[in-house]
């Protein structure tokens, strides 16, 4: 009976061992499958990030409200996606040609970035400007925003939107229109050189035109709408960049 009792007390004892161990295997299990969690995968891990965006009247937002600048919507609908870009600077003003941007970003010699962007060309269209003149001045702004950058996959450059479809140059909407390809397409040629990211939007300004909503109230300049309409492309081309950072 003495022999009987024992083997079961025995019997106990290992199941009890073998029941903790087993716990201790799952309990390290849980703790190496957490600790190799990347950040990512916490719905609170949020990425920030610090954005310059260079350009003239299309970048500042002529006629439309700060919020409504698109590097601003930008920054909103990134933080959506755990983006932060915590700092937007802008170095842009209306009637700037490429020559009168590389001056102001000379005289406020900005520091380094996470993220620059460039939109630049059309009032050197519009103010006849040397095509040459604006080969050579763009090539600059490139070099000038990856040395911001600190490297060219932190750069992205939007076409030039074409502002033939509104009332201003719809006495020469056919010519405008060609000359606005000639820009991107070098635009185009040297982003393609460089390998850096280039982002079409023309095509959705010549889509909207002068539709209602599409134009500020001065009724050449894209309204906030239309703005939206860019971020919308804009989005997930500057999102996969920064995730693939």
């Amino acid at each position: 009976m003495k022999r009987i009792k024992l083997s079961i007390l025995l019997l106990f004892i290992l199941t009890l061992a073998v029941g903790c161990n087993d716990d201790e295997q799952n309990m390290n299990q849980n703790l190496i499958s957490e600790s190799s969690a990347s950040p990512s995968d916490n719905l609170n891990s949020v990425q920030s990030y610090t954005y310059l965006a260079l350009g003239d009247s299309y970048t500042i937002g002529q006629g439309v409200d700060e919020e409504a600048r698109w590097p601003n919507q930008l920054k909103t609908q990134l933080k959506k996606k755990l983006i932060d870009l915590n700092t937007v600077d802008i170095i842009a003003q209306t009637g700037w040609t490429t020559n009168d941007l590389i001056h102001a970003i000379n005289a406020q010699n900005p520091g380094n970035y996470d993220l620059v962007s460039l939109l630049i060309g059309v009032n050197n269209q519009y103010q006849k400007k040397p095509f040459s003149q604006f080969e050579k001045e763009f090539d600059q702004l490139l070099e000038i925003a990856i040395d911001l950058a600190g490297e060219k996959q932190h750069v992205f450059v939007v076409s030039i939107p074409d502002y033939g479809v509104t009332r201003f140059g719809s006495g020469n909407s056919g010519g405008i229109a060609s000359e606005i390809n000639g820009y991107n397409g070098y635009i185009r040629q040297q982003c393609l050189a460089r390998e850096i990211l280039l982002i079409d939007i023309t095509e959705i300004s010549r889509e909207l035109g002068s539709m209602a909503g599409a134009l500020a109230a001065d009724g050449l300049h894209p309204s906030g709408e239309q703005y939206a309409k860019w971020v919308e492309k804009i989005l997930p081309e500057v999102n996969n960049l920064l995730k693939n950072d």
